[in-house]
């Protein structure tokens, strides 16, 4: 009888939690992008494995970055899921992730504004890239378009984009020349290509 109780709950659980996401197809969402490399993408808690020498995540996730009702994230393929950490998994998927600012961006929001409504995180960070792989034309600048116009889609508005990357482009000379230029670009084709010429974009430096 216990057995048969504890698939019954299991079911009902699963029940409740596809419905939940199905639901936030009915409400209005506010999109947040996450790009850029490593640090956004996650690297909290992730070191190397003493013995093997292999990155690992410990698997620890602090207050502000444990998962929230109110908060959504768009998996790679293109489905909206709970989000948890670590929020790039199965975006970033050549690196070992671990804990980046997104979740505790959002839940910093909700706790500041709770009528803000349901967030929705599209993530799109790649860790170890180049600001001039992210110009518009290349795979990653097509994806990040692609992304968030498929979360628009699911209805709802921009609400800003996250960016956090620079370091790659500290190693050559020429990089960090043209790193302004590149990036004031990379905003306008990005704002342009969204039609979202207001969209709030915090750059971390």
């Amino acid at each position: 009888m216990g057995y048969m109780l504890s698939l019954i709950l299991l079911a009902l659980l699963a029940h409740a939690t596809s419905i939940s996401c199905q639901n936030i197809l009915e409400q209005r969402l506010n999109i947040i992008i996450l790009a850029g490399q490593s640090n956004m993408a996650g690297r909290g808690g992730v070191a190397n494995h003493s013995v093997r020498g292999i990155p690992t995540w410990d698997g620890d996730v602090p207050p502000q970055c444990q998962p929230n009702p109110w908060i959504f994230k768009l998996s790679a393929d293109m489905a909206w899921v709970e989000a948890r950490e670590p929020i790039h998994a199965d975006i970033d998927v050549k690196k070992t992730n671990g804990i980046g600012p997104g979740m505790a961006f959002a839940n910093a929001v909700l706790s500041k504004d709770p009528n803000f409504g349901l967030v929705g995180l599209v993530p799109c960070a790649i860790g170890g890239t180049h600001l001039s792989q992210w110009q518009k034309g290349g795979f990653l600048y097509e994806q990040l378009v692609k992304r968030a116009q498929m979360a628009l889609r699911s209805g709802g508005a921009y609400k800003a984009m996250l960016w956090y990357q620079g370091e790659t482009d500290t190693i050559y000379k020429q990089d960090v020349e043209l790193y302004q230029g590149r990036l004031k670009r990379f905003f306008n084709d990005l704002r342009s290509d969204l039609q979202a010429p207001r969209l709030p974009i915090f750059q971390v430096y």
